[in-house]
């Protein structure tokens, strides 16, 4: 990291004495200091215990200095709050680097997104991109801290819990390019409304200097500038998917910027928009169309995404059990059921709560038995006081079966999935879906 102490304490306008800090370069920044490292700093954070009670612990592992909010007998940089300084401090440090970032945001598709930009960006210049899920007002600047001293491109992904995030992490990061890839119900319970998200969302041109990407979709209209430069994606828009082949574990498609059709190794005709973005943003920066389609054919998604898995039994399991919310739930369905069925074999789905959506839940739970084929699907699993409401509308099916308790639902999967058979697997993180896949591939 291209930061000494001396250059930290001046950035972050530490009010101690620090005549005695170095001006060689730290190693890194860590604010777990079960992960620091001789030569790093520590940065003491606020959760459900107070950083600062680890200080001794980091400088017994090798920490050199420490930000705190108090005096302390080690070396520290005083400020009034860790975080604030944290966040200036990279502010400051990409702008010295001048690394062109990235950012993208949305209520579905922008981890996948991210990794298909990074790895088309990859095939021409060094970059990095947002790891796992350090996605908020911690995990973007340690992201930023983080990058290696050579890099030439950063894919930042940007999260928003609560309006005015994105907004927020758009300052920070001063993205060149900055792109949306839907507008969805994620937190609708904490926003308030699909329009709400959208101006939540759109905060990320507050930092822009460049284009934005963006879907088709008005609900953005009315926070779009008049001088934004604006490239909008969808059906007949400036952007959009042709020939779209769906595959079981991998697809193929067209774009109408591109002669080359580009196949990418993920189901679902959602990953085939997250990649025709990644596709346009690399031409955004002169990679080669026969370079998109090499990084795109091999690109390697961050896990607990849509990925296929096998049972014990040898059934095929499309496992979508990271987040949910009413889009993702219809888009997720839709792809499973158009995928041809196992010989011999049936298609079984689970899907659970969808978390977070606020008053409207009942209803948005109720309204994914729009697309619910029973031409296509042979069993259906309900779980969760939710999902009761979505089982009200189907439950004169008789392939349809409710359970109030994972330790059931659990149970009748076991006993009846056969092993020619394909079964979804959807619902939010907190429903522990994750748990039935296990036992699912251990059983």
């Amino acid at each position: 990291m291209k930061l000494t102490l001396e250059e930290i304490a001046r950035v972050v306008g530490a009010k101690n004495n620090l005549t005695e800090l170095s001006k060689e370069n730290i190693h890194q920044i860590e604010f777990d200091s079960r992960l620091i490292q001789q030569g790093d700093i520590f940065l003491p954070l606020k959760g459900a215990r107070d950083g600062h009670e680890f200080i001794e612990t980091a400088f017994q592992k090798g920490a050199i200095a420490t930000f705190s909010e108090h005096e302390i007998p080690q070396a520290h940089f005083l400020v009034e709050d860790n975080l604030k300084a944290f966040q200036k401090l990279a502010a400051y440090y990409l702008e010295k680097m001048k690394v062109p970032v990235i950012a993208v945001t949305g209520s579905n598709g922008k981890t996948t997104t991210k990794d298909m930009i990074a790895a088309v960006l990859a095939q021409k210049f060094r970059t990095y991109k947002t790891q796992g899920n350090h996605n908020n007002e911690i995990g973007l600047p340690y992201t930023i801290l983080h990058m290696p001293e050579d890099t030439e491109k950063l894919v930042l992904e940007m999260g928003m819990d609560h309006f005015g995030d994105i907004h927020f992490l758009s300052k920070l990061a001063q993205p060149s390019l900055a792109l949306i890839t839907l507008i969805g119900e994620a937190h609708l319970e904490f926003m308030g409304s699909r329009e709400r998200i959208a101006e939540g969302k759109m905060g990320i041109i507050a930092g822009l200097h460049g284009e934005l990407i963006a879907p088709a979709d008005p609900i953005i209209n009315p926070y779009i500038p008049e001088n934004q430069k604006i490239t909008r994606f969808g059906a007949d828009e400036d952007i959009y998917i042709t020939q779209l082949v769906e595959h079981k574990d991998y697809l193929t498609f067209n774009t109408n910027f591109l002669e080359k059709t580009l196949t990418i190794p993920a189901p679902g005709k959602f990953n085939a928009t997250n990649a025709m973005l990644a596709a346009y943003v690399g031409t955004k920066f002169n990679i080669s169309e026969k370079e998109i389609k090499e990084a795109l054919a091999h690109v390697e998604l961050t896990r607990n995404r849509t990925e296929w898995k096998k049972a014990s039994n040898g059934a095929d399991i499309l496992s979508d059990v990271y987040n949910a919310n009413p889009t993702a739930m219809k888009l997720i369905l839709e792809t499973f059921q158009s995928i041809p069925k196992n010989k011999k074999g049936r298609k079984l789905a689970i899907l659970a709560d969808m978390l977070e959506l606020g008053e409207t839940s009942p209803e948005l739970h109720a309204d994914i038995a729009t697309v619910i084929n029973f031409e296509k699907l042979d069993r259906l699993y309900l779980y969760g006081p939710l999902m009761e409401n979505l089982y009200k509308k189907v439950s004169d099916n008789p392939a349809v079966a409710y359970f109030d308790k994972l330790e059931s639902l659990t149970e009748s999967i076991k006993s009846d999935l056969e092993p020619n058979d394909q079964l979804l697997v959807k619902g939010s993180n907190g429903m522990k879906l994750s748990s039935i896949i296990e036992t699912l591939e251990k059983e």
